[in-house]
């Protein structure tokens, strides 16, 4: 791995440039385009010598607005080329909380894509604290990148570009907020670069493979696993603007990938996509699954009917993506959990931050060079987040059995406490997907006088398929028992989705109380 001694992603770059300056890093189907590392390192120092001499305060925040491809990518390693923070926005939070980012963030200058112009505007307008001088919008070709010919900016010569270090902030990511304020994540060029190296150690990556980017890179998975797994592998990236079930397998084999990343709900679209993949079997190793847990009937359908094996993972943005991984074959995989710690110490603990012993359910905790500096000017957050002695609690629940396999049972603030009894909704969401008719589930709590919470549910059907909310309520008792089965089922045409694939479950209660349950009655 070629950035395991390196200080900052611009020492990455540089050193990819200088090995094999002519070979291909980034590929963009949309365009098919394809951008040597010489050429990358050409593209982010233009953007640097830009920002410089934009006049912009060490560290500033530097927003992006833009689907994947060449534009976005070039504005990140742009970004933290010069010293800057990295600040993705998130295109589908909403423009709220859009204004809250772009004023939290004290962002300086704003990167945008043309088709995201309009969104930007609407969110520096719904800025809660508007500054005395309002950021300056860039505007961005999404092939191209920045038209510096529309600003008056005159860029420094790149002989006297500043270099981060390796404590030098290069993200700042927000959180969801599904369950409060989004919080932005502070990581540093070395956070960063480990993160990038425990995917690269846990899924043996090397200069061989290429990595299909098909997330968006304004999320954690698709910045610190694809992106930065290339970057520190030396290795190639394809990057289409989006995700599509019908051309992905044309892709993957025109584009030659070894490898994608992914959440559950695009392998379940790939599963209920009808296109016949015609796959270069010799080339592509494996895909992985992160952000949210892989109902295990959607996993082992999957390989069943690709033959391409799905290695579980799970990350937090807290900790630039990936903190467990299953390995790879031949060694032994467990469905169901998100794996062993790579390149982290993982731990279980008790309400006391004791660590238990195996097979006893606690928080997951993690430590290792991968966890953020803390949250932007929320110290109080921090501490609670960040333990004295370095372990950072993810909030969620699991155990981890006498092979160090972890199995998570659910989220501590999303625990359903009926009668006493505390309720993982994951139990829930996995008895529901068993049914060959539900494409999506998710399950969440409703106050209840009787028993202080009710269970209650959302599914998506799949194309074609229908069931009665008695017969698919009948279904779920008999796999995990009538006190834990929904009270009530509610059918939508779509579960609310963060930019991840991850259902927001804190949504539901919301949506499904705006009016009245809909049912379908019609039998399979």
């Amino acid at each position: 791995m070629s950035g395991a001694s390196s200080s900052s992603i611009a020492d990455l770059l540089s050193s990819a440039a200088s090995v094999s300056p002519n070979e291909i890093w980034l590929t963009t189907p949309d365009t098919e385009q394809g951008f040597s590392w010489q050429d990358s390192l050409d593209r982010a120092t233009e953007i640097a010598c830009y920002l410089q001499g934009a006049g912009l305060s060490d560290g500033a925040s530097v927003a992006i607005a833009s689907a994947n491809g060449a534009a976005a990518s070039f504005a990140f390693l742009g970004t933290v080329f010069g010293g800057y923070r990295a600040t993705p926005l998130n295109l589908v939070a909403g423009v709220k909380t859009l204004g809250f980012v772009l004023s939290h963030s004290k962002t300086e200058i704003i990167l945008c894509a043309d088709d995201c112009r309009s969104m930007v505007e609407d969110g520096l307008a719904a800025m809660p604290d508007a500054p005395e001088t309002m950021p300056q919008i860039i505007s961005m070709d999404i092939d191209q990148g920045p038209r510096w010919e529309e600003t008056e900016i005159i860029p420094i010569n790149k002989t006297d570009l500043r270099r981060p270090n390796a404590n030098s902030i290069g993200l700042l990511m927000y959180t969801s907020g599904t369950t409060g304020v989004p919080k932005g994540v502070l990581l540093s060029h070395a956070n960063l670069i480990a993160a990038g190296s425990n995917v690269c150690v846990a899924h043996k990556l090397d200069r061989a493979d290429v990595g299909m980017c098909v997330l968006p890179i304004y999320h954690i998975n698709g910045l610190c696993v694809t992106v930065m797994g290339t970057l520190v592998s030396a290795s190639g990236l394809v990057m289409p603007r989006r995700f599509s079930a019908t051309h992905f397998w044309a892709q993957m084999k025109q584009f030659d990938c070894t490898w994608f990343s992914a959440v559950p709900t695009l392998f379940a679209y790939l599963l209920n996509d009808e296109t016949v993949p015609d796959l270069n079997r010799d080339r592509l190793r494996f895909s992985r699954s992160a952000s949210a847990p892989l109902p295990p009937e959607i996993h082992r359908q999957f390989e069943k009917r690709f033959n391409i094996p799905i290695i579980e993972t799970m990350g937090l943005t807290e900790t630039g993506a990936q903190i467990l991984s299953n390995p790879l074959p031949p060694a032994e995989r467990k469905i169901g959990s998100p794996g062993i710690g790579y390149g982290n110490e993982i731990a279980i603990a008790g309400p006391d931050l004791s660590i238990l012993g195996p097979d006893i359910e606690g928080e997951i905790l993690v430590r290792g060079s991968n966890v953020m500096q803390g949250y932007l000017d929320r110290p109080d957050e921090t501490a609670k987040t960040i333990t004295a002695d370095g372990w950072l609690r993810t909030g969620d629940l699991g155990r981890m059995d006498q092979d160090g396999f972890i199995f998570v049972t659910g989220r501590i603030k999303e625990l359903i406490i009926k009668g006493g009894e505390n309720i993982a909704p994951r139990e829930i969401d996995e008895a529901l997907l068993e049914h060959d008719a539900v494409l999506e589930a998710a399950a969440f709590a409703r106050e209840c006088r009787d028993y202080g919470q009710r269970v209650e549910a959302c599914v998506r059907l799949k194309d074609g398929k229908t069931i009665s909310e008695d017969e698919l309520r009948a279904f779920c008792s008999s796999l995990i028992g009538a006190y834990k089965t929904p009270d009530h089922i509610y059918f939508l045409e779509d579960l609310p989705k963060g930019p991840s694939g991850k259902v927001q479950r804190m949504k539901l209660l919301g949506l499904v109380s705006k009016g009245p349950r809909p049912q379908t009655n019609i039998d399979l």
